[in-house]
């Protein structure tokens, strides 16, 4: 079975950064993209980063410029480097993996605050 950890989030000042990591327990098949999502209370889930198996990277609008997604295709983890974090990051974020078969696997989700 596989499961994906995450570690990293919680409590931060605004201004101040975070980073979160994903690891994969193992994968049958090559992994494709990797991704971060959040969602805010009461809203729905949204992806912030993505980063293709070649190193292509994508981010959300608003986070350009201040996030950094990257990876460890050996170690199979996925990294978010959150720097100038502010409030509206308040987020549980979850890390996303696709692998080569279609199929998708989801972190339990880990808290971000951004105290103000």
């Amino acid at each position: 079975q596989v499961q994906l950890v995450e570690s990293g989030g919680g409590l931060v000042q605004a201004g101040g950064s975070l980073r979160l990591s994903c690891a994969a327990s193992r994968m049958w098949f090559r992994v494709n993209a990797m991704d971060w999502y959040r969602q805010a209370s009461g809203k729905q889930r949204e992806l912030v980063a993505r980063i293709t198996r070649h190193g292509n990277t994508d981010y959300e609008d608003s986070v350009k410029g201040r996030f950094s997604i990257s990876r460890d295709n050996a170690k199979i983890t996925v990294y978010l480097q959150m720097n100038s974090l502010k409030p509206e990051d308040i987020a549980v974020y979850y890390c996303h993996m696709l692998d080569s078969m279609g199929n998708d696997y989801w972190g339990q989700g880990t808290q971000v605050t951004v105290s103000s």
